[in-house]
């Protein structure tokens, strides 16, 4: 992406929209339970704050952000969740204003950026655009985990292409990630967006291909749905075995969500 302005212009709604779901919430109700096991809405709030404060020092201060890197690689099953927890056991109204200064810092660091710069990060390098990309998709896969704490059903939007296509260019690391070896070809992913439009990625004539809702593969790969409540289908040996380990989020596989089936 050569202009990064529009991505983060998109990382910028979702951020507000998250916000509108708890600015006005009721103190008693940021320890409800999420979907995550262990996470309450502050836990969620708190991990995109920690967040963007490493996304920040990755943008601004690549040697303190190594500083950081060596605190994950010194306890690789624990730094998010201790992120969250501290961050969780801060009064709400401070946990919000730190949110919300944090992404502000963030985002005017990314739109300052000199264009081609690339930052270090827990995984490859990331560019301006990745970055942001990154970012609006833990926003929007955190903020359903809050919606469906407060029993909000949220409308979907355009800003899915960018989950999308992290989760269609992220196929091959969910396989390494698992040890596994990736498939040899690209498969043809086609999604309906949320107005009806056709979007498409890998070549038409691949031999396997993915199919379905944009809404339902992105709550896919974020890991925020089982595949089994999902309308999401896969044509292909390969494919099939991808829908079952699709992550878009960098770091070792997630545990994913149970299926509905299996709490009646």
């Amino acid at each position: 992406m050569s202009d990064p302005s529009s991505v983060i212009d998109d990382l910028h709604r979702e951020s507000e929209e998250l916000d509108l779901l708890v600015r006005d919430l009721a103190e008693v109700r940021w320890s409800l339970a999420t979907p995550a096991a262990g996470w309450s809405v502050a836990h969620q709030i708190a991990h995109l704050a920690w967040t963007d404060r490493s996304a920040l020092l990755a943008v601004t201060d690549a040697e303190a952000f190594a500083e950081e890197v060596e605190k994950a690689i010194a306890s690789p099953g624990g730094f998010v969740d201790e992120g969250a927890e501290e961050g969780a056991l801060l009064p709400p109204a401070t946990l919000l204003a730190d949110w919300r200064s944090g992404r502000k810092a963030l985002e005017e660091a990314l739109r300052a950026a000199p264009t081609g710069t690339r930052f270090p990060w827990y995984g490859p390098p990331m560019s301006v655009a990745s970055m942001a990309t990154g970012r609006l998709m833990e926003t929007w896969a955190h903020g359903q985990d809050v919606a469906d704490a407060l029993g909000v059903t949220r409308t979907p939007t355009d800003r899915l292409r960018h989950v999308a296509r992290i989760g269609v260019r992220a196929r091959d690391f969910a396989f390494h990630v698992r040890g596994l070896t990736p498939p040899a070809t690209e498969f043809r992913v086609e999604l309906r967006g949320p107005k009806g439009e056709l979007w498409t990625y890998g070549p038409e004539e691949a031999a396997q291909r993915v199919t379905g809702p944009a809404l339902d593969f992105c709550l896919l790969v974020t890991q925020r749905a089982h595949r089994g409540d999902l309308a999401v289908r896969a044509d292909g040996p390969d494919a099939d075995r991808w829908l079952d380990i699709a992550q878009a989020f960098a770091g070792p596989p997630g545990q994913g969500r149970a299926s509905k089936g299996d709490a009646r």
